[in-house]
């Protein structure tokens, strides 16, 4: 059986051609080699698999290269590589630095390859500055690192740094289709640009991902076969998905992510996906943004046709959407309800306009005529004497609907002012307040302010005033007993209302009546302020159940009110005693303790 090589190292580039995406980095380096312009210290840093450690070797074989020697040659004996993972000690840089006072014995270099170099600890940073900043003519260090961050700047100082970047997915995918053919692999276009995407920058992981696939699906590569293997959600689950939240189609959306859940995706990594398919429909939008689509042509094709069934409002709107969502899933105790409530809310984005367009085509054309501001003229209202009627034809802002007065219009010439018609008295009685108006009002006013609390007082004096013209009201004789029935039916629909905490107020004393008068006393201000903001709902109650309309209630604060405190087992017992004096004959005859 043939020893089998992973691509990562079968296809490793040996020459600065070969290498993917770093182009402005390896015409750097072989510009600096024929010049003869090259530092001694040398810095690679960038993400994992982007080509640090190959450009690496390729250089040192490259400086030590003159044309003499085999193209095969790969100078091992002048190439030195350090894992500073776990070489990371101050001695470790010592025996390095006493190699690296022997000349070569083969080329001209001796090229030092310190790989993970952030690994180092400051001690050997330390020890390692001064052979770093003048090492021997024929030594030329290559330090290699993911995290320059955590290089001291005392380090970074004595290097050329080259800053490695992320390798496109058009890069990676041209790559892996050479790899493909160099295989006899037959690979969809599609199938490679998800294992590009998958990557995420690195070629390494690609080809890694790659031959993982061709072990799962031989010597044909589909993107199905891709998208089984690597558990992605493909694309299309997020166009049915979209198609179906435009159709504010809610249970068809419920089914929709149920599957995409029963097939073992993550809810968290489908939301995501959600918002990037709603940005790459929004940059669909304009021609200008299209390149930043990084696709196959025939998927955008199929962005460029969903984009315009999607409004731009409510591509924007889903994104902030299923953003917060993306945001918010980890810290949620139910994140599949999450998931269903932010599905719900961008069903429901374009529901309102769908409503509109119905509505539009069920008006007829009169209907749909808009009658200028100049035709709504002010119904005459009784003057008031906080009102300012110094200009009656003028409408305020905060003027009811019902005052408003639409005639029909048969020309569109101005009205003439001498033929105004006269107001139907019927206005009068659709802007009379009604008396249930002005009890919501009075409820809706705080306590907390002096001119709240002149509002209520005008509130109730227009209360008493339209009582006052009713003399139909009953006013019967009631008992005691009669009134305490009838707070105890008010406190049980409070209860039922779930207004616990007026509840208890209204049921920590016993209200005395005086006639027609019932005296509350409360212990502070706080809880009389409560109490009588329900006073209007409670005495609207009493009246109606005692059939008694001169009932009124009394709010008092007395601070001196006596307040219960919790007894000890040595007074329970003592109060028990005085009801029952043979409690102590008991205690005695058992021998208890208290």
């Amino acid at each position: 059986m043939e020893h089998f090589v992973v691509s990562a190292r079968k296809y490793r580039p040996t020459q600065f051609k070969d290498v993917v995406g770093q182009q402005a980095i390896t015409k750097t380096l072989e510009n600096a080699i024929e010049n003869d312009h090259l530092a001694q210290a040398l810095l690679f840093t960038g993400p994992r698999g982007v080509g640090k450690t190959t450009c690496a070797r390729i250089l040192a074989k490259k400086i030590n290269d003159d044309g003499t020697h085999h193209e095969d040659e790969d100078f091992a004996f002048n190439i030195f590589e350090l894992d500073a993972a776990s070489n990371n000690s101050v001695d470790d840089i010592r025996n390095l630095i006493d190699q690296v006072r022997i000349p070569p014995q083969v080329g001209n270099y001796k090229v030092y390859i310190i790989d993970e170099v952030h690994m180092l600890s400051t001690a050997a940073f330390n020890a390692f500055l001064k052979t770093l900043e003048e090492p021997p003519k024929h030594t030329i260090f290559i330090l290699a690192t993911t995290e320059k961050h955590k290089i001291i700047p005392t380090i970074l100082s004595r290097c050329q740094i080259f800053d490695f970047r992320r390798i496109s997915v058009s890069d990676i995918k041209g790559q892996l289709a050479l790899v493909a053919k160099a295989e006899g692999i037959d690979a969809e276009d599609d199938a490679l640009h998800v294992i590009a995407e998958k990557a995420d920058g690195a070629m390494r992981d690609a080809l890694s991902i790659f031959d993982r696939i061709v072990s799962f699906s031989g010597k044909n590569l589909t993107r199905q076969s891709v998208t089984e293997n690597l558990n992605i959600l493909d694309y299309s689950y997020y166009f049915e998905m979209t198609a179906l939240l435009l159709e504010n189609k809610i249970p068809e959306v419920l089914i929709q992510y149920n599957d995409i859940l029963a097939k073992g995706f993550d809810g968290h990594h489908f939301i995501s996906g959600l918002a990037s398919h709603f940005r790459d429909l929004l940059v669909c939008k304009n021609k200008e943004t299209i390149s930043l689509l990084e696709v196959s042509q025939q998927v955008k094709e199929m962005y460029l046709e969903q984009s315009k069934k999607a409004p731009h409002s409510f591509l924007v709107e889903s994104i902030d959407l299923a953003n917060n969502c993306d945001f918010k899933y980890k810290n949620s105790r139910n994140q599949r309800l999450a998931v269903e409530l932010c599905l719900l809310q961008l069903a429901s984005l374009t529901f309102a306009d769908e409503k509109k367009k119905l509505s539009s085509l069920k008006r007829s054309d009169h209907d749909q005529f808009v009658i200028p501001p100049s035709y709504f003229h002010k119904v005459t209202l009784p003057v008031n004497a906080e009102e300012d009627t110094s200009e009656a034809t003028a409408v305020p802002p905060q003027t009811n609907k019902e005052t408003l007065v639409h005639e029909p219009v048969e020309q569109m010439s101005p009205r003439p002012e001498k033929e105004e018609p006269e107001v139907p008295k019927q206005s009068e009685k659709v802007i009379e307040r009604p008396r249930i108006l002005a009890e919501r009002n009075a409820k809706r006013v705080s306590a907390l302010s002096l001119r709240s609390i002149q509002k209520k007082k005008e509130l109730e004096k227009e209360m008493v005033s339209k009582q006052t013209d009713d003399k139909d009201l009953p006013v019967e004789d009631f008992s005691e007993i009669e009134m305490q029935a009838a707070w105890k039916d008010y406190a049980n629909k409070i209860e039922q209302e779930g207004k616990y905490n007026l509840l208890s107020h209204l049921t920590m004393g016993v209200p005395k009546l005086e006639g027609t008068l019932i005296h509350l006393v409360f212990p502070n201000n706080t809880i009389k302020v409560e109490v009588e903001r329900a006073k209007h709902d409670l005495l609207s109650h009493l009246r109606s159940s005692l059939k008694n309309h001169s009932v009124d209630i009394s709010i008092e604060v007395n601070e001196a009110e006596v307040k219960r405190y919790a007894y000890t087992p040595r007074e329970k017992f003592d109060k028990l005693k005085e009801k029952n004096p043979l409690m102590e004959k008991l205690r005695k005859e058992f021998d208890l303790d208290v």
